[in-house]
């Protein structure tokens, strides 16, 4: 009964992960490659991706807080991080947050999961 509550706690978090759009069908995605080999895999790839996009907003930081901006290299790492430019300092703030909630929430999910066990997750039809 007790496991039974706890794959419900995950579906619903998970669920308001896309209610709040923090989620979207690439995360569908991601969750349709995880199999009984890798069941840990969409963890993984939000970890890396984590670890990887640190270190951007790090260079973005830095390259805006210096006094003559390089928009060359702000479009570049922007580009990297969300896939379009934006070159505004309140944007970017904005950003950080989302992130930061984002990363937060994720880590709640997973290691609430990972408590549980494996749960089917991949379904289009629950967000």
């Amino acid at each position: 009964m007790e496991r039974n509550q706890s794959h419900r706690q995950v579906a619903n978090m998970r669920k308001a992960l896309f209610d709040q759009r923090y989620l979207d069908e690439q995360f569908v995605q991601l969750e349709e490659l995880q199999d009984d080999v890798n069941p840990n895999f969409v963890e993984e790839i939000v970890t890396l991706f984590y670890r990887d996009s640190t270190r951007l907003i790090l260079n973005i930081e830095q390259a805006l807080e210096k006094s003559s901006l390089d928009f060359s290299k702000l479009d570049t790492y922007m580009h990297q991080l969300k896939g379009k430019t934006t070159r505004c300092k309140r944007t970017f703030q904005q950003l950080k947050k989302e992130y930061s909630t984002l990363k937060k929430k994720l880590e709640t999910y997973f290691q609430f999961a990972r408590q549980i066990g494996p749960v089917e997750t991949a379904c289009r039809s629950s967000y």
